[in-house]
């Protein structure tokens, strides 16, 4: 087995398949499909499971104040378009000017899932907490997918060749409707070339919910998705048998 290469900048990094021992004990140790921790645990969990390439560096193209990474030992380059915020790139996401192709070995993506709450154009506290401040009104079919194609070309060209890219992506109710912005990512991410790997439902302690709803139609949601994709075509590490013996792999 060739042991994993080391790091350079800017260079994708490839990691040792995975091997079959000899005796035919199974390497099946999946993750879930539904997850009831914290976001940041998943993201770890993901960063242990997922890469075909080292899952650096990484870049967390919403980063806001950072509350994914809180507790991490990993070293993460932030990207936001609110100065406040301190990253260390300030941009609009959807064009990442100045940050050179193939960079990056991951990219996680929090976009803001509801539009402003009410008729009138005040900022409320609910806003600010779930990122309601982006526009989604009826030139843009009530809808947030709209944000996600520029952003998606600009996460392709700055990933390595299978690098990561993590979205975390909830489904909303706007105008009397539901919509589905996590059917729209995966349609508009294998437009642009990603490969998309999986889909984990990552359960929510509560819902989100403010004060100006009065009357109920649609189920709460309690959850969102955490959407895989890969910048290449294939889903899966290598897996090598050194065993003479008929091992069977499950997916």
């Amino acid at each position: 087995m060739m042991p994993s290469m080391s790091r350079h900048a800017g260079q994708a990094v490839a990691l040792a398949p995975q091997v079959v021992p000899p005796n035919g004990d199974s390497l099946y140790k999946p993750i879930s499909s539904v997850w009831e921790g914290s976001d940041g645990e998943l993201i770890e969990a993901m960063l242990n499971f997922y890469p075909t390439i080292a899952p650096t560096p990484i870049l967390d193209a919403t980063y806001n104040a950072g509350r994914f990474w809180k507790g991490s030992k990993r070293r993460v380059t932030s990207m936001d378009i609110d100065p406040q915020y301190n990253p260390d790139i300030i941009c609009d996401n959807r064009e990442m000017k100045g940050v050179k192709a193939n960079r990056f070995g991951v990219v996680v993506y929090d976009p803001p899932h509801v539009g402003p709450q009410g008729r009138d154009k005040s900022r409320k506290r609910f806003d600010v907490d779930f990122g309601a401040t982006i526009e989604c009104g009826k030139e843009h079919d009530w809808n947030l997918s709209y944000l996600y194609p520029p952003f998606l070309k600009e996460a392709k060209r700055v990933l390595k060749p299978d690098g990561l890219l993590l979205a975390k992506i909830t489904d909303m109710v706007n105008n009397h409707k539901s919509k589905w912005p996590h059917v729209d990512f995966i349609r508009m991410a294998e437009e642009v070339g990603f490969t998309v790997c999986d889909l984990i439902v990552k359960v929510r302690v509560g819902p989100m919910q403010s004060n100006k709803w009065k009357v109920a139609h649609h189920a709460r949601k309690r959850h969102c998705f955490w959407i895989v994709c890969r910048n290449g075509k294939e889903c899966e590490r290598e897996t090598k048998i050194t065993s003479a013996d008929s091992v069977r792999s499950t997916n």
